[in-house]
């Protein structure tokens, strides 16, 4: 039997998303436009071990990964990083560009140091950041260039990894129970801990190495809140489960009048926020 045709602009319609996908891959190849962090020097955990680690530039240049992604979403061009252009220390690790970590943000992402910085208190111990950082174990970058552009704007030669969805609840429970269903894994969905950028692109290529075609749920780390909308989750896929959902949608639940009653309370979700 042939393989049906992706249908990505009726899975939209049919999930009453009014926004495209964001895609993202590596490539050794500059994008042409879009936009990246100011460039700064990366440190390195022997760099921290001498104390050569200028602290108050790398702060200067901060910029936070998914704050790179809410302006590829405003202004549909690409986002883009590498070494040199890497935003954060933390977006530099999950983005494959920095390993290990440095100890410092073990201290920074937990308790803190006194009279140094305040912790975010995410964790309760630098050991279990630590151990976080040692579990999720990010791939190295494969290429010099993290990029994060809208799924249209791919071109014939270039192919995502992971593919991310925003979506408000009433929308993200239909691409929740579609996941189960293209999958047929009742656990097809995973909501781990995290920082946001780690659910665009570390935790998903994470299961995968695993052999695991899992969908990971974002939109949880506090920090990353302001580059969402309201209510706004994220959902990052592999590559093969979005194929497999813009090819099977019309199967599933979200031609029944179930989900039409579904999507009433989307455009109501629309008019309230002023989106129409």
């Amino acid at each position: 039997m042939p393989k049906k045709e992706m249908d990505v602009k009726g899975l939209l319609q049919a999930l009453g998303l009014h926004e495209e996908p964001i895609g993202v891959f590596y490539t050794n190849q500059e994008p042409e436009q879009g936009f990246s962090p100011k460039p700064g020097v990366l440190p390195t955990a022997l760099m921290e071990a001498r104390q050569e680690v200028e602290w108050d530039r790398l702060w200067s240049n901060f910029a936070c990964v998914l704050g790179m992604v809410w302006r590829a979403r405003k202004q549909g061009q690409p986002a883009y990083f590498d070494r040199e252009r890497f935003g954060c220390l933390g977006g530099a690790f999950y983005l494959g560009f920095q390993k290990p970590q440095l100890d410092f943000i073990t201290y920074y992402v937990s308790t803190g140091i006194p009279e140094v910085i305040e912790g975010e208190r995410y964790l309760d111990s630098p050991q279990a950041v630590r151990r976080f950082f040692d579990t999720i174990d990010p791939r190295p970058a494969p290429a010099r260039f993290c990029v994060f552009k809208p799924l249209s704007q791919f071109s014939g030669g270039e192919t995502p990894e992971v593919v991310t969805f925003f979506a408000r609840p009433e929308a993200m429970s239909g691409l929740h129970v579609l996941a189960g269903f293209v999958t047929n894994d009742f656990e097809a969905v995973a909501a781990p801990f995290g920082a946001d950028c780690s659910y665009l692109v570390t935790w998903p290529l994470h299961y995968l190495a695993q052999g695991k075609l899992k969908a990971v749920l974002g939109g949880w780390d506090p920090s990353a809140r302001k580059f969402l909308k309201p209510d706004e989750l994220s959902l990052s896929m592999p590559w093969e489960m979005f194929q497999q959902m813009a090819r099977r949608w019309p199967e599933s639940f979200l031609t029944t009048p179930t989900w039409a009653g579904v999507k009433k309370k989307i455009a109501l979700s629309r008019k309230t926020w002023k989106e129409e």
